[in-house]
């Protein structure tokens, strides 16, 4: 099982630095999902910025959310 999320700062260019459960700081690119399904909306910023930490994943206040396992599989260590 792969760690979940502690923490999540969105910042611009739709980029999520993350701090999971086992200490590691990374980043999150959300570009590549913005134009598919419940992830359009958050296109808006005022949407985008409303990402919290919720049962270990992102979560945004129109519902959307991704995997714990895709945010840290598909995100890069931060330097």
């Amino acid at each position: 099982m792969n760690p979940r999320v502690k923490h999540v700062k969105p910042k611009e260019d739709y980029l999520l630095d993350l701090e999971f459960n086992n200490g590691e700081l990374r980043v999150f690119d959300l570009k590549p999902y913005l134009n598919f399904g419940v992830f359009k909306a958050l296109q808006a910023p005022g949407v985008f910025y409303t990402a919290k930490v919720s049962d270990g994943t992102v979560q945004w206040q129109n519902e959307a959310d991704l995997c714990p396992d895709t945010l840290y599989m598909e995100s890069k260590p931060i330097s």
